[in-house]
């Protein structure tokens, strides 16, 4: 369905969120009123972070409490801790500062962010490079993918299982330098949206429009799928990306950050 016009207002930030987890989906997903508790063992963290979005309900400061000790029992029953995604808007107004006072450290910088995808495809890069777009991960894209981000082939596991669950359409794209992939993404459409996942490029191709090359190649199959715009989250940290994105013609729709346990994982971040 269409978003609200309202650039960046709680209803467009809560639907692309939930878009995003619906295109990582972690094993187990429970929901309690309006909050998506998620996890997702062995993945990334973040997958595992519980989207709390809405407002606390009538039962105000109470509630809150409520949700959040609910939360706390769902990961413990699973052998791990809460975290939370704050989206600025999306979420109870309260619970940034109430997190704080559990004792949840603040982590992470990232941004939200959309593009035409009319935008993304008219800016492709020129390279001599091809890419290749599949409909399911083919082996030489998980072989990038797992370089890109110096893990061992068997690092793939938990990224393999969360893909085979993803239900939606999605293109798997990788660029070759002649029989060799240097850069992958993924894009996964939902409602008139492409989400752009997974985009890692080998080091010694960093720098020469790779991941352009991917992403304009992911905004043209976002076309065939009539998804005329595109959402990606980055990390603002991540100052190669951000040139990526913003050179491809995404803006920031909002920032958004965690709250996790002081002895919680992100330090794996």
């Amino acid at each position: 369905m269409p978003l609200p016009d309202e650039a960046g207002g709680p209803a467009v930030v809560t639907a692309l969120q939930e878009r995003a987890a619906r295109a990582q989906p972690a094993e187990h997903v429970e929901t309690l009123g309006g909050w998506w508790l998620r996890h997702a063992p062995g993945c990334d963290w973040w997958l595992s972070a519980v989207l709390p979005h809405g407002p606390a309900g009538a039962g105000g400061a109470e509630e809150l409490e409520h949700r959040i000790a609910r939360a706390e029992d769902f990961y413990s029953r699973r052998g791990g801790a809460a975290l939370f995604q704050i989206s600025p808007g999306a979420c109870p107004v309260e619970l940034d500062g109430v997190l704080a006072e559990r004792g949840y450290s603040r982590r992470g910088s990232l941004s939200l962010q959309t593009a035409p995808t009319s935008a993304v495809r008219g800016r492709a890069p020129t390279s001599p490079l091809h890419v290749r777009v599949d409909r399911r991960p083919t082996q030489p894209w998980f072989d990038a993918w797992t370089a890109a981000h110096s893990r061992t082939p068997d690092g793939a596991g938990p990224e393999k299982a969360t893909l085979a669950r993803v239900q939606g359409r999605s293109a798997y794209a990788r660029a070759l330098a002649g029989s060799v992939t240097v850069a992958v993404g993924r894009a996964a459409a939902d409602t008139g949206w492409a989400g752009v996942f997974n985009m890692a490029t080998l080091p010694e191709a960093r720098g020469n429009g790779a991941a352009g090359c991917v992403l304009a190649a992911l905004a043209e199959w976002a076309r065939t799928q009539r998804a005329h715009r595109m959402y990606l989250q980055v990390e603002r940290a991540n100052a190669a990306a951000l040139r990526l994105y913003q050179r491809a013609g995404f803006t920031e729709v909002c920032g958004y950050h965690y709250r996790v346990p002081d002895a919680g994982p992100a330090h794996q971040r």
